[in-house]
């Protein structure tokens, strides 16, 4: 892969990022200087990890937070570990009760869609495995944030005003006045420049840091979060917390065009990244501006997706094995339903047998993939009283359809969005890779990942280049930047097609490559306040 500097004719908005000793990359400049401030003192990629991730959860609050979920790809002395840091149901819920109270499908807010948050978890479980500073010193950065206040980045901004609208008109109830009073305690989201604070956030992090994390799970604040929700009608207790432990596990790869990309296995949606590739792999990408390089893989996308969303779930549960979706054979029959017109994807049947990303490398050839969420913006809408901890709604992809493999049960994990990405060739580690933004995640993946391997784009290039996301059947919304000419060649094909300015619809991505000797080379997305920090 011979990475050219120029190989886009897009205008790329900044220029790609070289460092030798340390690299951060991620979606708020003041999180990814945090990362590279524990590098100087002596930490290593995965202490960087956490402070970022940690730091995120104060400068970009309309993403990601303390009562979040967390999975991250780790390689560490030339081996990947993977982490799966999904927390599961309560105890006290299960589809059966909610439908005999009236729902027939999972809310967005309040007590209903609460998991058990694992976040924290993950930050106390990847500094005991591979850190080298106490946590307590690398959650400091973050803590100090959360205590002084920062100026608030203009995209921040605009995601805040959008969610706090959102919020103004669904949040009814005295349970979301915690939400109102921390993040828009003027009754308005901060604007650009402006400062915020949360000391209470900032207490959080460091009992979390000074325990391990045990606070928060057998302490005093797993306390409060369970008489907050058994005071508003939760279903979330103090047991669920305690019993809660982040799992490591292997990853998942396909090998693809010399390269194997990693992901992590279900319940997260990396393997509709590998299933897409798998498909098209078969398939020559000549030229990327060419209508046939698009239509390629929004069939194959499109293929995969249909596959992910019936079979992925808690693993114990899924109907099928990775290794049968994965499979050769599996591959070239879901190639074989790809022809000139866009196609409407079904499911088939293999034989039986609101997100913030983060990558970081250090001089040591250690490096992280690393992502966390809150899910739709905040969250749930609530916040712990005197935390600062806003709690996610991670169970709204949930099923309350008792025949759906992702059906709702106690002690079970969802589908899960969030996916961190790695690359490696042969034995040689080239990289983590990410892209936020729910459902567009493995879309975002995958155009990232031919931009670098088929096209040659180098990490800044790949992220700039205009993107598109499948919404359902044939319906494929597309970035301004993508040529008129394909755009009309892809309509011809069946698909419709709809241009959009929104970029937030397109997902952020971050992207750390280490070359042959040994320079790291950084992108970062330009649709966000992001930034490549190196040293």
């Amino acid at each position: 892969m011979e990475l050219d500097s120029l190989t886009y004719p897009y205008p790329s908005r900044r220029m790609v990022v070289y460092g030798r000793q340390g690299m951060v990359a991620t979606s708020q400049a003041l999180a990814a200087q945090a990362g590279l401030e524990i590098l100087k003192q002596g930490g290593n990629a995965i202490d960087a990890a956490i402070a970022t991730a940690a730091c995120l959860t104060v400068v970009e609050p309309t993403s990601n937070g303390i009562g979040g979920d967390a999975f991250a790809i780790i390689h560490f002395e030339g081996k990947q570990y993977g982490l799966n840091s999904s927390g599961p149901a309560p105890q006290a819920i299960s589809a059966e009760k909610l439908t005999k109270e009236g729902l027939r499908e999972m809310p967005t807010y309040g007590w209903i869609p609460v998991t058990v948050p694992g976040a924290p978890a993950a930050w106390a479980e990847m500094s005991r495995r591979f850190g080298r500073l106490p946590l307590a010193q690398v959650l400091e950065p973050a803590a100090r944030y959360a205590e002084e206040g920062y100026p608030v980045s203009p995209v921040l901004s605009e995601n805040w005003n959008r969610a706090v609208q959102t919020y103004n008109r669904e949040l009814k109830g005295e349970m979301f006045a915690h939400w109102f009073a921390t993040f828009a305690p003027e009754g308005r989201a901060p604007q650009p420049g402006e400062m915020w604070r949360s000391p209470a956030h900032a207490a959080t992090l460091r009992a979390i840091g000074e325990t391990g994390a045990n606070a928060f799970y057998r302490g005093e604040l797993a306390e409060k979060i369970a008489a907050f929700s058994k005071a508003t009608g939760g279903f979330l207790r103090y047991e669920d917390l305690a019993a809660y432990q982040p799992e490591w596990v292997e990853p998942i790869s396909v090998h693809y065009r010399g390269y194997d990309v990693w992901e992590i296995p279900p319940n997260g949606q990396g393997l509709i990244v590998l299933l897409a590739l798998n498909i098209l792999k078969g398939f020559s990408l000549e030229e990327r501006e060419r209508a046939e390089s698009y239509h390629l893989q929004m069939e194959a996308l499109k293929l995969a997706f249909a596959d992910g969303l019936k079979y992925i779930t808690e693993p114990s549960e899924m109907k099928v094995k990775v290794s049968e979706l994965l499979s050769e054979a599996y591959a070239e029959e879901r190639r074989r339903q790809i022809g000139r017109q866009a196609l409407l994807p079904e499911a088939g049947k293999p034989p039986t047998g609101g997100t913030v990303y983060l990558a970081t490398a250090d001089q040591e050839g250690n490096m992280v993939s690393f992502i966390q969420s809150n899910y739709m913006d905040f969250g749930s809408g609530l916040v712990v009283p005197d935390t600062g901890i806003a709690l996610h709604n991670r169970g709204h992809t949930f099923s309350l359809d008792p025949a759906a493999a992702n059906c709702l049960a106690p002690g079970k994990r969802t589908y899960h969005t969030i996916i961190p990405g790695f690359l490696t060739k042969g034995s040689k580690a080239i990289g983590p890779f990410g892209v936020m933004g729910a459902f567009m995640q493995p879309q975002g993946q995958l155009q990232v990942l031919t931009n670098t391997i088929d096209f040659a784009l180098n990490p800044q290039a790949a992220l700039d280049a205009p993107r598109w996301q499948w919404m359902g059947e044939r319906k494929i919304i597309v970035e301004r930047g993508i040529p008129e000419h394909i755009v009309e060649q892809l309509r011809r094909r069946g698909h419709e097609i709809q241009l959009s300015i929104d970029t937030h619809l397109f997902g952020r991505g971050q992207i750390i490559w280490r070359q042959e000797n040994g320079v790291l080379m950084g992108g970062s997305e330009p649709r966000t306040d992001g930034q490549v920090a190196v040293w």
